[in-house]
C-alpha cells in the first residue's frame, strides 16, 4: 500500500470520528435545549391563572341619563372592572334615582356588590337598604338581587320594611325599582311603632359609601 493511500484512509478515518464526535455534542445539546424547553413550557402551563380585575377606579362617580336628564347616580369609593365584563364595589355602592325635576325618588345602599353580566344581575351583600321617598317605605335585609333590565329586586332572605306607622318581617321579597310596590314571600308579621317604644320614630338616610365617617 502506498503512502498517500495509507495516508488518505487515515485522513478519512480521523475526518468521519471528528464527525461522529461533533455529531453527538449536537445531538447531546438538542437533546438539553428540548428538555429545557419543555421544563419551561411545563412551568408555564403550571403558573395559575389571574383572575384579579384588570382595572380599578377609586370614588368613582357614575350617572345614567334618560333624554339628556340625569335619572340615577351610582357612587362609590372602589370598583373593580373584570376581563368577562363583570364589575365588584368591595366597599360597597350608593344608588339615587331621581325625578324629571332632578329630585330623589328612592336610594339603594350596601357594603358590598357583584354584578355578574352573562346574568345581567347585581348582588348586594351587608346592610343592604332599599327606600323609596315617594311612600316612605324602607326595605332592610343582609341579601338583596337587582335585575335592572326588569327593574326589580328580590331576595329569599330575611327582610324588615318599615313604613310610616308600620313595621313588616317575613322571609322572601319582591320589589319594583323605585319600592312602591313589593310583597313579602313568607310574612312572620306586622307590628306598629307603638308596639316598639325602643325603636326611633325614624330612621336616617345611610351614609354614602363616599362620606368620610362611615
Amino acid at each position: 500500500m502506498s503512502d498517500d493511500l495509507q495516508t488518505n484512509i487515515t485522513n478519512n478515518k480521523n475526518f468521519n470520528a471528528a464527525w461522529n464526535r461533533l455529531l453527538g455534542r449536537f445531538l447531546v445539546l438538542g437533546l438539553w435545549l428540548l428538555s429545557l424547553s419543555c421544563n419551561q413550557r411545563k412551568e408555564l402551563i403550571d403558573l395559575p391563572l389571574y383572575e384579579g380585575p384588570l382595572s380599578s377606579m377609586d370614588s368613582a362617580v357614575t350617572q345614567m341619563s334618560d333624554s339628556g336628564i340625569v335619572v340615577m347616580q351610582l357612587e362609590t369609593p372602589l370598583q373593580n372592572n373584570f376581563e368577562n365584563g363583570d364589575r365588584e364595589w368591595p366597599q360597597g355602592f350608593y344608588i339615587e334615582w331621581y325625578n324629571s325635576r332632578r329630585q330623589v325618588t328612592s336610594y339603594f345602599s350596601a357594603k358590598y356588590v357583584y354584578f355578574t353580566k352573562a346574568e345581567n344581575l347585581y348582588r348586594a351583600e351587608g346592610d343592604v337598604v332599599v327606600k323609596s321617598l315617594v311612600n316612605k317605605d324602607e326595605l332592610n335585609t343582609e341579601e338583596l338581587f337587582w335585575n335592572q333590565a326588569e327593574e326589580k329586586f328580590y331576595t329569599d332572605k330575611f327582610v324588615t320594611i318599615n313604613s310610616e306607622d308600620e313595621v313588616h318581617t317575613g322571609e322572601g321579597m319582591e320589589s319594583n325599582q323605585d319600592f312602591t310596590e313589593y310583597r313579602i314571600l313568607k310574612p312572620n308579621g306586622t307590628f306598629t311603632l307603638e308596639d316598639d317604644p325602643n325603636r326611633p320614630a325614624q330612621r336616617n338616610v345611610p351614609l354614602r359609601p363616599l362620606d368620610k365617617n362611615q
